[in-house]
This record gives structure tokens, C-alpha cells and sequence, in this order.
């Protein structure tokens, strides 16, 4: 006697149904909009675990009623001269297995014409001071090319949501700006930097590195942890200097009371405790030593900046400044132009620090150890005090 074999329960053999992948306006238009929001998350191809970041929050956040569109663009308009339109990778049909496993629902792929009917348009959208400053100086026109493909694309796909990385802080920014300045109805959403297990923040350009050049690449994040580092160790200082209450000229007593062995002491450091507030400056000489050193390297790091930024408008912060801030870093290793950037929170001496958000790892639940720090900052921008706050879509 043969016993029946047993069938699988209904649709466990029939595969998930991928997004739809539409090329034109119309075909967009023409998707079932399910009851629920929308959510876009706008790419130029090339998807990675980043990208994928951002279409499970934006599953997440819609819920199953809603509805997941991801765009994959190659905009011209924000390439300057000599930039790598023509080399950026095209890999749609990879993009779109990804976008599935992720939970989208449909992948708009436009051609240039069909996003510029007629040329690449003649009215764009300024970024205007904030699209000046660091990358906006570093590549003129850049951040005016993004926000006219943005704008288009929440125009075209008519969003409640969108979402963006936050490793492209002052692109996530002067969106942000723009949304709030021209009255978009659609809620600008960051969602935190993936890693990878080395700490290298993932990017489409990573590709490009070779096995040495990666190397020297990490000095990226490596900085960026000193720096976050660093500061904790000053707030954990002063606030060890706080309970002791002692003043900050009385320096042997506070020495005394913490336990300190004077003759091993770090004088600059207690006298920092005991002092005013110098976290930016302490954050960014930290950071500045390990990019110091990695310009020795073969292949040698070539900074283009290192500023610590107020997010609500992009000036710098000075010493004293209390508050969120990021820490934002731009280099080149062999042909290959990378950013990476880190939140810090400074705050009033003897006041709790908070920490700052996780940033996510592949296939690692932590950040790793910064390498060694030496030497002085390439590269560092004067301080001016921070704007006034600017009322940015969250």
C-alpha cells in the first residue's frame, strides 16, 4: 500500500508575484492604487543593501495595503563635466530581483525623454545656499540636477512618502528643504546608513575600488568613529569632573577627587573637562588625524573636506554649539570620489549624552574599532555660527 503524497498547502510552490516594471508616465498612472499610501523610493540603478534598506522601511512604514514604487533614473542633470554619467552601471534586471525581495511593488524605469520630453529642461529648481557648500562646491550645479529630477519624480509617481538614504545627508537635507519651501504634500523620510561589515558605507561607486584601494577607503568610517568616540569620551570626562564638583581652575583638586595618578594624567583632556565646551572641535581633530594619516597611504587618501554641519541649514557649528550636528566627510582613492557622514549630539556640560542612531551593518550587529589615529587634519573649513532653524518635511 502507497500512501498519497501530500500536497503543499494553496501557493506554496507558486513563486511571489514581482513588481510591475513600467517605462512610461501613463503606464505608472495606470497601476491599481491600492487604498492604502504610497511610498517612492527614488534610485539611479545599481541596488545594493542599501537600496533594499529603504524599500523594507518604506514596505514597513506603508503596511500590506500600501503600495511601493522604485524608481531607477541615471539623471544627467546632476553630473558635472568629467563626472561618471556614461560609466555609472545600468543593471535594471538585477535591480528589479532586488526591488522584489525587498517588497516593492512596481519599478518605474523611465528613459531620459520621457522624464525631459524636448531636452534637458530650460526651468530647474535652485537649491540655493544650502546647494553651495561642501558637495555643492565641490560639484557646481549638482544639487539644482537633483531636486529637478526629484520634483519631476513626485510629480510623476504622486506619492504620501518618500524615502532617502541618509548617507547622502545634505542631498536628504536640501530635499527636505525644497519639499517644505514649495509646499510638496508628501513626507520626506530618512532612513539611516548601511555598512558593511568593514564599516565601508555602501554605494554603487564601491564597485569601483580595487582590493587596495578599499583598504585605504575605510579610513572613511575609521574617522568618523574616532570622532564619535572621541566625544564620548569627553562628555564621559566631564561629567566624571562635573561630580566631582570642583571648579575648572582648581585642576589638581579635580585631579584628586577623580582618582587621576597626576603623574600619568592627561592634563589637556581635564582641563577640557573642567573648561567650556570644545566637542566640535575635539570631534573633528579626531577624525582629521586618522584622514591625516591615510593620505600616507598606497594608494594614498585625497581629501576634499571634513566639516562638522548644523543639518537644518549646512553651516558649520562652532565650539559651544549644543545640539545635533553631522560630521561629513569627502574623499577620492584612485579614480573613485566617496562620502560618508555621522551624526553627533553635543551637549551642556554635565547633561547626559544621548546616543545617536544605529547605523545598520551587512552581515555585522556592530561598528567596528576606528584604526589608529596620527597626525593633523589635510583639510578643515572655518567655523561660522549656525543659522537659525529652518522648518525642514519630516
Amino acid at each position: 500500500m502507497t500512501s498519497s503524497p501530500v500536497s503543499p498547502p494553496p501557493d506554496a510552490a507558486r513563486p511571489a508575484p514581482g513588481p510591475q516594471l513600467v517605462h512610461t508616465a501613463a503606464a505608472l498612472r495606470a497601476l491599481p492604487r491600492r487604498s492604502g499610501v504610497r511610498a517612492v523610493v527614488m534610485t539611479m540603478g545599481a541596488l545594493h543593501e542599501g537600496h533594499a534598506a529603504l524599500i523594507r522601511a518604506a514596505r514597513e512604514r506603508v503596511g500590506p495595503q500600501g503600495q511601493v514604487v522604485v524608481t531607477v533614473f541615471v539623471n544627467p542633470l546632476q553630473f558635472g563635466a568629467g563626472e561618471d554619467l556614461d560609466r555609472y552601471p545600468r543593471t535594471l534586471d538585477d535591480d528589479v530581483l532586488l526591488a522584489a525581495r525587498a517588497g516593492a511593488d512596481a519599478v518605474f524605469a523611465p528613459s531620459a525623454d520621457e522624464v525631459y520630453p524636448g531636452g534637458e529642461p530650460q526651468i530647474r529648481i535652485s537649491a540655493g545656499p544650502m546647494g553651495t557648500v561642501l558637495e555643492g562646491a565641490s560639484r557646481p550645479g549638482h544639487f539644482d540636477g537633483v531636486l529637478t529630477v526629484v520634483a519631476k519624480l513626485l510629480h510623476l509617481t504622486a506619492p504620501d512618502l518618500a524615502f532617502f538614504g541618509e548617507k547622502d545627508a545634505q542631498q536628504l537635507a536640501v530635499i527636505r528643504r525644497m519639499a517644505a519651501d514649495l509646499n510638496f504634500p508628501v513626507e520626506i523620510v530618512g532612513v539611516p546608513t548601511v555598512r558593511e561589515a568593514d564599516g565601508l558605507a555602501r554605494s554603487s561607486r564601491n564597485r569601483y575600488l580595487s582590493g587596495p584601494e578599499r583598504r585605504t577607503a575605510l579610513a572613511l568610517s575609521a574617522a568618523l568613529f574616532a570622532a564619535r568616540d572621541r566625544l564620548t569620551a569627553e562628555e564621559a570626562l566631564r561629567a566624571r569632573a562635573a561630580s566631582a564638583g570642583y571648579p575648572g581652575q582648581d585642576r589638581s583638586a579635580a585631579l584628586a577627587a577623580l582618582g587621576e595618578d597626576r603623574a600619568a594624567a592627561d592634563a589637556h583632556a581635564v582641563a577640557y573637562a573642567a573648561g567650556p565646551l570644545h566637542g566640535p572641535s575635539v570631534a573633528c581633530a579626531a577624525a582629521g588625524m586618522v584622514l591625516a594619516d591615510a593620505a600616507h597611504l598606497d594608494p594614498p587618501l585625497h581629501l576634499d573636506y571634513l566639516a562638522l554641519i548644523d543639518p537644518r541649514d549646512f553651516t558649520e557649528v562652532p565650539d559651544g554649539y549644543e545640539g545635533e550636528a553631522i560630521l561629513a566627510v569627502a574623499a577620492k582613492v584612485g579614480t573613485t570620489r566617496l562620502i560618508d557622514n555621522i551624526r553627533l549630539v553635543f551637549t551642556a556640560s554635565g547633561a547626559p549624552y544621548p546616543p545617536a542612531a544605529p547605523e545598520r551593518h551587512a552581515g555585522s550587529q556592530e561598528e567596528p574599532a576606528p584604526g589608529p589615529a596620527s597626525g593633523v587634519p589635510r583639510k578643515s573649513r572655518k567655523s561660522t555660527p549656525p543659522q537659525g532653524p529652518l522648518g525642514a518635511t519630516r
